[in-house]
């Protein structure tokens, strides 16, 4: 008897414990990919209120051929926002309120989501709490966008293994894109869109490369330049000698950034081709890999003329932000 008394409060003890740790049921979110979900009421969007949210969340995306939206924009009242559209991956509710506040929740109503709530007695602390929010809002946006594109990556994934024999190094991509060329130290991805490719090459530096802050973007096109000659040719053309380069007209974009834990830089821009006209946006990646004593080089470039660039753009950079590390020296 006291066996079983003891064992009947055992039973007793795991039965509480996992209803107290119970889980709670949300579905998977949805929407595509760079969508937001705006909830607010009409008036708002027309005025001033709504001019603020679409000038930070419908900014050009920088690099780009030619304008377009950093975040395609959803908007709805909310008597609307119900059903299935509560669980939209990124939602902005903005409203008229006795708070005044700015936050972000993560996984309100669906998995993976990011909920940003901007509240305000006026409109004028509504605009105030945009102002204040919007950088940490799209950060948040991107970020759960960037696990998203990289998660449907995952459905069918490129398994070669050069980038890791050569570099030691992955990267998660769809078995889409494929290994066209390779070199001592060179590799060339590219896929085949219906208007055009996209691209991803790989390629290191020396370690000490881009020491003179003063001449630091200058370096980095001459970089760019100098590996398209070597191994991007562009067209032939008679007595012209064409291959890739940075555009002349205007300096590349250029942010400290941290890629798998590391310092680096993020580079974008367009490319263009000596002596011939083609142009397209290009996304690079100068890692600090002090642990092989390197300068490791990730690059994204598009063609695709005539067509909206944004999300091959995006999805090549999901692609740069997957990358692992998986061959360090000691």
């Amino acid at each position: 008897m006291k066996k079983f008394g003891t064992l009947l409060l055992v039973l007793l003890i795991t039965v509480s414990s996992c209803k107290e740790k119970k889980i709670e049921y949300k579905p998977e979110s949805i929407g595509a990919i760079n969508a937001v979900a705006v909830v607010m009421d009409n008036e708002l969007w027309k005025g001033p209120v709504g001019d603020k949210v679409r000038e930070y969340f419908a900014a050009p995306v920088l690099g780009l051929s030619w304008e377009e939206p950093l975040f395609t924009i959803n908007h709805m009242s909310s008597a609307v926002f119900t059903g299935t559209v509560k669980n939209t991956r990124s939602v902005l509710f903005v409203e008229k309120d006795s708070l005044d506040l700015g936050h972000i929740k993560t996984d309100v109503y669906a998995r993976p989501q990011k909920v940003a709530v901007i509240k305000g007695s006026t409109e004028a602390e509504i605009i105030e709490n945009i102002d204040e929010n919007a950088a940490k809002i799209i950060e948040a946006f991107k970020s759960v966008e960037i696990s998203e594109a990289q998660k449907r990556f995952l459905r069918s994934v490129n398994k070669e293994t050069v980038l890791k024999d050569k570099y030691g190094i992955t990267l998660s991509m769809p078995s889409v894109y494929k290994v066209g060329k390779q070199e001592d130290n060179f590799v060339w991805i590219d896929r085949q869109i219906p208007k055009g490719v996209m691209n991803i090459i790989v390629y290191s530096m020396p370690e000490d490369s881009f020491k003179n802050d003063s001449t630091f973007v200058k370096d980095i096109v001459a970089m760019r330049d100098s590996i398209g000659q070597r191994y991007i040719p562009g067209p032939d053309v008679p007595d012209k000698i064409t291959y890739m380069m940075t555009e002349k007209a205007f300096s590349p974009y250029v942010f400290p950034a941290e890629i798998a834990g590391k310092k680096a830089v993020e580079v974008r821009g367009i490319w263009e081709i000596n002596g011939y006209p083609m142009a397209g946006p290009f996304l690079s990646y100068i890692i600090n890999d002090e642990a092989n004593n390197r300068k490791l080089v990730i690059e994204g470039f598009t063609f695709a003329p005539s067509t909206e660039k944004r999300d091959y753009m995006f999805e090549l950079e999901a692609i740069l932000k997957s990358i692992k590390f998986v061959d360090q020296k000691k």
